[in-house]
């Protein structure tokens, strides 16, 4: 550990270890514990730091409970970048509430979209029917984007769906697809090989490399799923392939 300070935001105090990690990257911790709210304030102050350009910082990585920020040492120094840090976060955070977007997730569950719907289905002992309204019910916080290029960990899926990983992954998991694995949910953005439960699939592009802003969702942002039909699954398709869809988003 390298330092520790306290700061105050939302009428609430966060106490914050900065850590050095190696010669060119530091981190902010802010819990041990993972919990929306702390979540929020990361990506708060991930924000900031971009927005406020500090002189030869390259990269922000969000996780979490904390960040990681990348510096040149040669252009600042630790010194000079843990006092810009701990000055950012003490007074040129926002204390009100940020806007947060919720995109719409159009998901056809089950089927060959969805192989292991059935089986969570007999494991957890309640109908697939339930098992979607309980997974389209909820909105659920993108903790960060990992594992593969715009697959967004998606926190606050209900605990009835508590469900472990399967025992063998899967070798190839087709892009779009819904899947859960313990107390998360997620989507995969690219075909890849995959250990979570598969219960439905999107035609939503998540990943677009070709894209001025390739990820569809960013860390802080919600999600909230919606069942469709296999004929609205096809018409959705068809409206992507000609690029004349736009994803269901709306500002809280």
């Amino acid at each position: 550990m390298f330092d520790k300070f306290t700061y105050e935001n939302d009428s609430r105090k966060f106490d914050v270890e900065i850590r050095v990690m190696g010669d060119s990257a530091v981190s902010l911790v802010l819990a041990v514990e993972i919990t929306p709210e702390i979540n929020q304030q990361v990506h708060r102050i991930s924000r900031a730091i971009v927005s406020e350009n500090i002189p030869a910082v390259s990269e922000v990585l969000s996780t979490y409970s904390g960040l990681v920020v990348h510096y040149d040492p040669l252009i600042i120094t630790l010194d000079e970048l843990r006092d810009s840090l701990i000055t950012l976060c003490k007074y040129n955070l926002r204390a009100t509430q940020d806007e947060s977007r919720v995109i719409r997730i159009p998901t056809l569950y089950g089927g060959e979209h969805g192989p292991d719907l059935n089986e969570v289905s007999n494991i957890l002992g309640i109908s697939e029917s339930e098992i979607i309204r309980l997974h389209s019910s909820e909105e659920y916080l993108v903790y960060g984007l990992g594992f593969s290029p715009g697959f967004p960990y998606l926190g606050g899926l209900s605990s009835d769906l508590y469900c472990d990983r399967l025992s063998t992954p899967r070798i190839d998991v087709p892009a779009g697809s819904v899947a859960i694995a313990e107390s998360q949910t997620g989507i995969y953005p690219v075909s890849s090989p995959g250990g979570w439960r598969l219960i439905g699939r999107t035609p939503v592009k998540m990943f677009d490399p070709g894209s001025p802003r390739p990820t569809l969702v960013e860390p802080g942002d919600f999600i909230r799923f919606r069942p469709v039909c296999a004929g609205e699954f096809e018409d959705i398709s068809n409206l992507i392939d000609n690029n004349q869809y736009q994803p269901e988003l709306f500002i809280n």
